[in-house]
């Protein structure tokens, strides 16, 4: 699938804001703490989607009650849903000078009666975007960082009606903000959660 920028600004995909807030101290020291390691950008990029991966919970999946939004909050916290973690490690990446933006997929909920947005990323490396989902592994989830063919955690099927959004934005969707801010605890999010965009 080719993604499509909502802006041809390149720019507009390393930009700072009050949600991808990477000039935060929390994400500068842990670009800093990541980049220490890192050979190159791709090294780099690599650090901080396992890092997000594998050390923030998806909220869901560990029953906190807490909604995050903000990245520097997301790294403070340490939960997360996917919009949420997606922001964190796009100011990551964003700190380290790498294009990031907001890609979206509209997938079956986990009830089956319905759908529900799911929020990931894309890296521009090389000259093209990279979709990324640092959702966090568990049974049945094996996400992984991959410029070489995707390797997310949910493949969308047109047989559910699931699909895959070919926008990559290069700020988190409106509706998505809109209901991680209006949310008062994570059960009330799960009922108000986009099913469209």
């Amino acid at each position: 699938m080719e993604l499509i920028q909502n802006t041809p600004d390149l720019s507009a995909y390393l930009a700072a804001d009050e949600v991808i807030d990477h000039h935060h101290p929390r994400v500068r020291e842990t670009a800093a703490r990541l980049a220490e390691g890192a050979a190159d950008s791709y090294a780099y990029a690599q650090a901080a989607y396992e890092f997000v991966r594998d050390t923030v919970p998806h909220s869901q999946d560990a029953g906190d009650p807490r909604v995050t939004w903000r990245a520097s909050d997301v790294l403070e916290r340490r939960t997360g849903i996917c919009y949420a973690k997606a922001h964190a490690l796009a100011a990551l990446l964003r700190a380290e000078d790498i294009p990031t933006g907001f890609a979206y997929q509209r997938l079956a909920d986990d009830d089956g009666e319905g759908h529900v947005v799911h929020g990931l990323v894309a890296v521009r490396f090389h000259g093209s975007w990279h979709r990324q989902d640092p959702r966090g592994n568990k049974p049945g989830v094996d996400a992984r960082f991959s410029l070489d063919g995707e390797r997310l955690a949910f493949v969308a099927d047109p047989q559910s009606s699931e699909l895959d959004y070919p926008v990559l934005y290069a700020e988190p969707h409106p509706a998505v903000l809109s209901a991680l801010k209006a949310a008062t605890d994570r059960p009330h999010l799960w009922k108000t959660l986009p099913t469209a965009l």
